[in-house]
């Protein structure tokens, strides 16, 4: 090569390779507490390669799942505090994938930014390494994408895939049937759902993201930035334990909207809403807000993360093993013979 004269270079142009670099290097000890049975390659390859057989699968089925963080990352950008982020991120992949019977097997993940922030970038993606070491699945691959003019200063983006097993045959929802129990399991907050009616609410309190929080310990935003629960190796003992015909992951659209997802077109559920205590978050911005019990129920998870949808005369075994798993577990409710999703008892 020859000798010139000095020109502009990627750098002057806003884009630091050095830093994406440093950022790799960080990164790997985090990536490296996430190996499982199964994977092959570490980070740095252009793709990442997974054994099906080495993690003891004989006649696999695949199945995928991707999702953001939503709104929710404009509290965590606002107040600096990103360390939860990374595990909402894999939660909503992964909450997803168990409801199909799945195992989730690994995850990548996509970080963008207009100026890279090494220590920022850092601390999200070793959340995301939690998130894969709770959830027992690899964090095998990802892209940090930095891109001048496409953010404004400190704002970023985040995305995220995983990629599940089952045993042919083994595909949930299977033989939901009238009469068959709900078991709730409880969620740790508001999750990753509903964030920008969240913000609303937060701005028409007139309480910044560090004022003390009227509903929990910590600041509001700290409280609000409580991470995605993630159901996976419970959900996972519940299945292999036998008598689980569904799971609904309770996301976007509530209760209202999530449980019939699972449930055969003739069917539907009965939810006694005095069944478990709302929890004072959702208290508070029902009262901030005035908002209607319907309209929370459609909106947010109301402190039910996940619903096992098991044989009745499964329901008490299921609920001790939830229990000692770590769920905090509620019956509430049935399966019905009637479409639709109908409440009884009172939320608010």
């Amino acid at each position: 090569m020859t000798a010139g004269k000095n020109g502009i270079t990627y750098a002057d142009a806003g884009v630091d390779i050095d830093a994406g670099n440093a950022l790799v290097d960080r990164i790997k000890p985090a990536a490296k507490r996430t190996n499982r049975s199964g994977v092959m390659s570490g980070l740095g390859g252009f793709g990442a390669l997974f054994d099906l057989k080495a993690a003891g699968y004989e006649d696999p089925i695949l199945v995928g799942a991707t999702d953001g963080v939503g709104t929710k990352l404009r509290i965590a950008i606002d107040t600096g505090v990103v360390d939860g982020v990374g595990i909402d991120l894999v939660a909503m992949c992964v909450n997803d994938l168990i409801c199909q019977g799945a195992e989730p097997l690994f995850f990548l993940d996509y970080f963008a930014t207009g100026k890279l922030d090494t220590d920022t970038a850092a601390r999200i993606i070793e959340g995301i390494a939690e998130g894969c070491v709770q959830s027992g699945c690899a964090l095998i691959g990802g892209e940090t994408a930095e891109m001048p003019g496409m953010y404004p200063d400190g704002d970023f983006d985040l995305a995220g895939f995983s990629v599940g097993a089952m045993e042919r045959g083994k595909t949930l929802p299977e033989g939901v049937q009238r009469g068959d129990v709900l078991l709730g399991l409880a969620s740790n907050g508001v999750h990753s759902n509903g964030y920008s009616l969240v913000r609303k609410l937060v701005e028409m309190s007139g309480l910044g993201w560090d004022a003390d929080s009227p509903f929990g310990g910590g600041t509001l935003g700290e409280a609000l930035l409580t991470p995605t629960r993630l159901y996976v190796k419970p959900a996972l003992q519940a299945i292999r334990a036998g008598g689980v015909h569904a799971l609904a992951h309770i996301t976007g659209g509530g209760l209202t909207e999530n449980l019939p997802r699972v449930l055969p077109e003739e069917l539907g559920a009965e939810i006694d809403l005095n069944a478990w205590d709302l929890p004072p978050v959702f208290k508070w911005m029902a009262a901030t807000g005035g908002i209607a019990e319907s309209e929370m129920l459609k909106t947010f998870n109301c402190g039910i993360g996940m619903i096992v949808v098991c044989a009745a005369e499964d329901a008490g075994e299921l609920t001790t093993l939830l229990s000692e798993a770590g769920e905090s577990v509620a019956r509430i409710g049935t399966v019905t013979a009637a479409p639709g999703v109908e409440y009884s008892g009172k939320l608010l």
